[in-house]
C-alpha cells in the first residue's frame, strides 16, 4: 500500500504536458480481433474492483488476462494442504463475466514457491518422491478447480538459463530434468483441454533457444502435452534487437508450438547490468539509473514510441505463429519496473500513463493492423 501512496503522489507532484488521449476509437482488442489475443496482467488492486479506472481500461482494451501473482503456489497454498483461492476466484469470476481468454501463471516455478514445498519437518530436501507428490497434488488441485475455465496454463517458469543450462533450483536439484515433463503430464491430467506453456525471460539468448526448443522437441517426442513457449518480452531500448527477437519466434515456432508473448513491457530507462559492482558514488549512480523523474524528454520519448511500433510490426509480420501478446500490466503507476532492480526508479514502460491516460503510441500500434 505504501508503494501505491508513494507512487500516487508522485504522479500529482511531476509538472509535465498531460499525454494525448488516443484519437481512435478502435480499442486494442478490437484491432486485433483477427490476429491473436491481446492481454494485459492483474493486479490484486484491479481483480477487487478498488481501482476502478485500470479495470474500465481492461474491459474496454484487452482480450484476455493473466493474474500477476495470487496464482503462484506461494499464494495458492502457503501451508501445506491449506489453499488460498479467494483472489484466484474473483480473477477467474472477471475474466468469465468479460468474456477473456483466461491464462493461469504459473504452477512450477522456484521463485514464489512456499519453502515448506522442498522441505522436511527437520529442514532438509525431500525425498524425490515426496516432491513429485507434492507437485502433483497442488497442480492437480488448481487446474482442476479452474477446469473448462481458466483456458491456458504456464506450467513451468524460468527453469533455462541464458547459456542453456538448466537452472539449480530445488525443482531441479531434487527431481532433475524429470520435473518438468512431470508438471505437464499432471496439468494435462487434471484439465486435457487446456493449453498448456513454458515461460521464460531473456528468451531471445542462443543458448536458451536451443536448450528450450530441444525440450519441447523431446515433450512432444515422449507425446506430452505443449501447446506454446511464452517469450516474456521484459524488453529494453537497446536489447534485444529486432532481428534477435524475429530469429527466436520463427525457432520456437519451428517447434510445432505457438508462440506467446506473456510479459511485455519496454522499460525507457537506461540498463544498469554491465556496470561495476564497486560503485564509489552511489548517490551519482542512482541519480544516473533515474534521470526521468519528470517525464520523458521529446527524443526518448519518440525513440520508446518507434520500439514499441517496430515489436507489434514484428508480431503482425508472424501472426500466424502468435497465440497471444500479453502486457505485463495496465498502467505505468503500477509496473514493477518501477522499483527493479534500483527502489524508487521512475520507469514509463507501458502504454497507459500515471493518469490512466493511453498513450499516443496505442493509436500508432492499432493503424497496423488496417483498423
Amino acid at each position: 500500500m505504501n508503494r501505491i501512496i508513494i507512487a500516487g503522489l508522485m504522479a500529482f507532484a511531476v509538472s509535465c504536458t498531460p499525454v494525448k488521449q488516443s484519437t481512435s476509437n478502435v480499442s486494442l482488442k478490437e484491432a486485433f480481433n483477427k490476429k491473436f489475443y491481446i492481454g494485459t496482467a492483474m493486479n490484486l488492486q484491479q481483480i477487487h474492483g478498488t481501482d476502478q479506472k485500470s479495470v474500465e481500461i481492461i474491459k474496454q482494451q484487452f482480450s484476455s488476462i493473466v493474474a500477476e501473482n495470487c496464482m503462484k503456489s506461494m499464494f495458492l497454498q502457503p501451508a501445506e494442504g491449506k489453499f488460498f483461492f479467494d483472489d484466484a476466484d474473483q480473477f477467474v469470476a472477471f475474466g468469465e463475466k468479460n468474456k477473456m481468454f483466461i491464462i493461469g501463471h504459473t504452477l512450477v516455478w522456484h521463485s514464489q514457491a512456499p519453502k515448506w514445498f522442498f522441505t522436511d519437518s527437520n529442514g532438509n530436501n525431500v525425498t524425490p518422491e515426496v516432491l513429485k507428490q507434492r507437485m502433483k497434488n497442488h497442480i492437480t488441485t488448481v487446474v482442476s478447480r479452474y477446469k473448462g475455465r481458466v483456458k491456458g496454463w504456464d506450467v513451468v517458469n524460468e527453469a533455462i538459463l541464458e547459456d542453456g543450462s538448466y537452472r539449480k533450483s530445488k525443482f531441479y536439484e531434487i527431481l532433475g530434468e524429470e520435473f518438468i515433463p512431470l508438471a505437464f503430464q499432471y496439468a494435462h491430467e487434471a484439465d486435457p483441454n487446456a493449453e498448456l506453456y513454458y515461460n521464460d525471460y531473456n528468451e531471445w539468448y542462443p543458448g536458451k533457444i536451443q536448450a528450450v526448443s530441444k525440450m519441447v522437441k523431446k515433450l512432444k517426442s515422449q507425446g506430452i502435452r505443449i501447446d506454446g513457449v511464452g517469450m516474456q518480452a521484459h524488453v529494453g531500448m537497446d536489447a534485444p534487437s529486432i532481428d534477435e527477437y524475429e530469429k527466436a519466434m520463427v525457432a520456437y515456432a519451428e517447434t510445432g508450438v505457438k508462440v506467446n508473448v506473456t510479459e511485455m513491457e519496454i522499460s525507457a530507462l537506461p540498463s544498469p547490468w554491465g556496470n561495476s559492482a564497486n560503485i564509489s558514488d552511489t548517490v551519482a549512480y542512482k541519480k544516473e539509473m533515474n534521470p526521468y523523474t519528470q517525464g520523458l524528454p521529446a527524443n526518448v520519448q519518440t525513440q520508446w514510441e518507434k520500439r514499441y511500433v517496430d515489436f507489434f510490426s514484428l508480431f503482425l509480420k508472424h501472426s500466424d505463429k502468435i497465440r497471444r501478446v500479453t502486457l505485463w500490466g495496465v498502467t505505468d503507476l503500477h509496473s514493477w519496473k518501477n522499483d527493479f532492480p534500483i527502489k524508487g526508479r521512475t520507469d514509463y514502460p507501458l502504454l497507459f500513463d500515471r493518469q490512466d491516460q493511453a498513450k499516443p503510441v496505442i493509436e500508432k500500434i492499432v493503424k497496423l493492423t488496417g483498423e
